[in-house]
């Protein structure tokens, strides 16, 4: 079985080597599509709920013309130390998940924005951070919380968690088939011994998982335990409503997700207003929506960015505009 894990975590760290080896905290995804998405404009008031290394906070400062400011979120301390290296009257670094967005606005005066850009996906630099619990290529204690200052470890959850209730994170969140025997044998494991660590958790589940599957059934498992901790859906929900709520008409929302949960909230949203998807009409038949699509067709990487940075792969953008 330890041998069966070293191949699992050789092959993964073989499939991400550009992002270890790399000196960047995170490299920013379909950077200029998605800043060009943000129409910026003379005077504008943009947001970037997604700071992590700074990429695109940077580049949208690269493109100020004169009066427009830049206010950028992150709850995560290793982001704020990264926001320190901008030196600008034109850029404001709030420590906080960007769930609090329009209460955040307020307090700095602001009750209108001309775009917003969020990048969901987790920094290369919590993956590759082997004290962080995020990735099953280390053997780290399973914390996996963006705000190291507040909420429940993965291991807590993982421990204190009802066999019922890891069954639906793991199928909600991991879309496991299998989560109610994963869950199973969880607390199975921790009537044994409490699970504080990768190891302890793969060392749990690994003959849930077949042969083939094993890498993508692990990072299912991890991705959902990562969601649950953090309450990345809740948060993404309400996000979206505040900026949809502080857009001004012509305003642009622009989004890249990374896995069907995050990008079907976010897809629904530009198409119906609400994160559910619900459609409404008028009266002539036309659907109720406080958007109008930039781009029909989601936009992906080119093969020569999956090529210089195998974690965008999976990147979809969306751009809509405030009607």
């Amino acid at each position: 079985m330890r041998k069966d894990r070293e191949n699992i975590n050789e092959t993964f760290a073989e499939n991400n080597k550009a992002d270890v080896q790399g000196a960047e905290y995170h490299t920013p995804v379909l950077l200029t599509k998605s800043i060009d998405g943000l129409n910026i404009h003379r005077g504008g008031i943009y947001v970037d709920v997604t700071f992590g290394g700074g990429g695109h906070s940077k580049e949208i400062l690269s493109r100020f013309k004169g009066g427009e400011h830049l206010y950028s979120f992150d709850q995560d301390a290793d982001a704020e130390n990264n926001a320190g290296d901008i030196d600008s009257e034109q850029f404001t670094f709030v420590r906080s998940n960007f769930r609090y967005l329009k209460n955040w606005m307020r307090y700095h005066g602001v009750d209108a924005i001309d775009g917003l850009i969020a990048d969901l996906g987790v920094s290369s630099h919590h993956f590759d951070d082997e004290t962080r619990g995020f990735s099953f290529r280390f053997d780290s204690p399973l914390d996996m919380r963006m705000n190291k200052r507040a909420g429940k470890t993965a291991a807590e959850i993982l421990n204190n968690a009802s066999e019922e209730e890891l069954a639906d994170i793991f199928y909600i969140y991991g879309e496991m088939k299998n989560s109610r025997r994963i869950a199973a044998a969880i607390v199975k494991s921790r009537g044994q011994k409490n699970i504080e660590s990768t190891h302890d958790l793969l060392s749990a589940v690994e003959p849930m998982f077949r042969k083939e599957r094993e890498k993508k059934d692990m990072a299912r498992l991890f991705q959902a335990l990562r969601i649950e901790v953090n309450h990345e859906m809740d948060a993404l929900r309400d996000m979206l409503k505040n900026a949809t709520e502080l857009l001004v008409p012509g305003g642009r929302l622009s989004i890249i997700t990374y896995h069907s949960l995050e990008d079907r909230i976010v897809k629904n949203v530009m198409k119906t207003g609400n994160a559910e998807g619900k459609m409404t009409q008028d009266f002539f038949g036309r659907i109720n929506t406080p958007f109008a699509l930039i781009n029909n067709k989601v936009i992906t990487p080119q093969a020569d960015e999956i090529e210089r940075n195998p974690r965008s792969r999976s990147a979809k953008l969306r751009i809509a505009e405030k009607i």
